[in-house]
């Protein structure tokens, strides 16, 4: 039988940080795994690194729905296996708390705080059999400073922070590795069009984060980089 490919599992990697570290992984030569909601933009994807002679597996999936999850974790070990985690999904608004609407409010965490422990959940049973792992989370500047008109926001991300900092304990005994990269502004269809235009030479991009991230998985040895804060160098907008 032949021996199942270790890769990376990159959720929300249609767009932003995420389809740059995708295409970042692809390049120095790892199997890749993308997941988004949009189909179509996973496509576009594939055939971009295609041209550039690399390959990335794409598995549509809502990180939303821990059912979801499942299957697309299922379906990416029937052939592989996941080596890395690296969780990226997320959305957000640019409302204060009272204009947030309650479908909004459990949008944001279901996406960005839910979806990311499901993704968890489901793969760290596969690390602790395989004797090791990494699992990087994409957080926020948010998740340690006060914004205002990101209250819903800014609980996904300080309640990730939390999660990952008690699970880190928890897993150190499985040889699993905990990283959160903590990013002030950056360049990404997250923010509104006209924020991006006026703000765009104050923010990092998605590759120069996407970079920084494949480097502290290709860390190895008994050294793991555990929290890594970036923000552009004008500092945060």
């Amino acid at each position: 039988m032949a021996e199942k490919k270790s890769g990376i599992w990159i959720t929300g990697a249609s767009s932003g940080i995420g389809r740059s570290t995708a295409i970042e992984f692809a390049r120095v030569g790892c199997n890749v795994y993308a997941s988004a909601r949009r189909s179509t933009e996973l496509q576009r994807l594939e055939r971009e690194v295609e041209k550039e002679k690399f390959k990335i597996e794409s598995y549509p999936c809502n990180v939303a729905s821990s059912a979801n999850v499942d299957q697309t974790v299922k379906k990416i070990l029937a052939s592989g296996t996941i080596d890395c985690l690296v969780n990226n999904a997320g959305i957000t608004t640019f409302k204060d708390a009272v204009d947030n609407s309650v479908q909004e409010i459990n949008d944001i965490i279901n996406t960005n705080l839910l979806g990311s422990i499901y993704a968890i959940k489901y793969i760290l049973p596969v690390m602790i059999e395989n004797g090791g792992g990494t699992i990087i989370n994409v957080l926020s500047s948010a998740a340690k400073k006060i914004f205002t008109a990101s209250s819903a926001y800014t609980a996904s991300k300080m309640g990730m922070l939390g999660y990952t900092n008690v699970l880190r304990e928890e897993v150190r005994k499985f040889n699993i590795k905990v990283i959160n990269i903590i990013p002030g502004a950056t360049e990404t269809p997250m923010w509104p069009q006209d924020m991006r235009k006026e703000n765009s030479d104050k923010m990092m991009t998605s590759d120069e984060v996407a970079r920084l991230l494949v480097w502290s998985y290709l860390q190895k040895g008994n050294l793991v980089s555990e929290e890594i804060t970036i923000r552009p160098i004008t500092g945060d907008l």
